[in-house]
């Protein structure tokens, strides 16, 4: 049995990200998030000494700035993985914003795998 070793292609520089894309993608992290932290909202783990409809407004407001200022981090990846798919999408887009560097989110690996056409997957 022989197995043949080609060697990869060089990772592609990193294109310059769509604005309105990445935008978009962290807009759609914060809706997760949101989510997620509605959901943890609801396991209430005793009586609320202030409830009222107005805290639970205020409360759900101030989720919902906390959601948007941690997508604006993109710590939890949603935003990265969502903006690499849609960019895999777009025509005429021949580079990927995949991070070229090995020590982020993907890395080198998913940028190679991305460039071999799923070669690695």
């Amino acid at each position: 049995m022989k197995i043949a070793l080609t060697q990869a292609k060089p990772v592609s520089p990193v294109a310059k990200p769509d604005p309105a894309l990445r935008k978009a993608a962290e807009a759609f992290e914060a809706v997760m998030l949101r989510q997620m932290m509605a959901s943890m909202r609801q396991a209430k783990l005793g009586d609320d000494i202030f409830g009222s409809s107005a805290t639970d407004n205020f409360r759900e407001m101030s989720d919902a700035k906390l959601a948007d200022q941690m997508a604006g981090l993109r710590q939890f990846g949603i935003a990265d993985m969502i903006e690499r798919q849609l960019t895999k999408a777009v025509p005429g887009q021949a580079t990927q914003t995949v991070p070229a560097s090995t020590g982020t989110k993907g890395g080198a690996l998913a940028a190679a795998s991305a460039d071999n056409k799923g070669a690695i997957r």
